[in-house]
């Protein structure tokens, strides 16, 4: 069960280069349930929940694959919500 949860805004050329790929495969590595998906401004939206150990890490990992595409990274705290059983890519 999920204990924490972030939903992260990722800023920069971030769109059209495999970003929302590579984030699903590093989410799948740590067990992490949610979704990253394009927004209609560019940028490219996560919900990541699971352990807060396990978010940071893959957000870290994420920043680290993808550096050369990310100009800025905004996280914010939410509840988790049990309703998201596994991790997506949505549209």
């Amino acid at each position: 069960m999920a204990d924490s949860a972030k939903h992260v805004i990722f800023i920069g050329r971030v769109q059209g280069v495999g970003f929302r790929f590579t984030a699903h495969r590093i989410a799948a590595r740590h067990l992490l349930t949610g979704f990253v998906r394009n927004l209609p401004d560019g940028t490219v939206e996560m919900l990541a929940q699971g352990q807060s150990k396990d978010i940071s890490g893959c957000i870290a990992e994420i920043e680290r694959a993808m550096h050369g595409y990310i100009t800025e990274t905004k996280i914010t705290d939410l509840p988790a919500d049990p309703r998201h059983t596994n991790f997506k890519i949505t549209f």
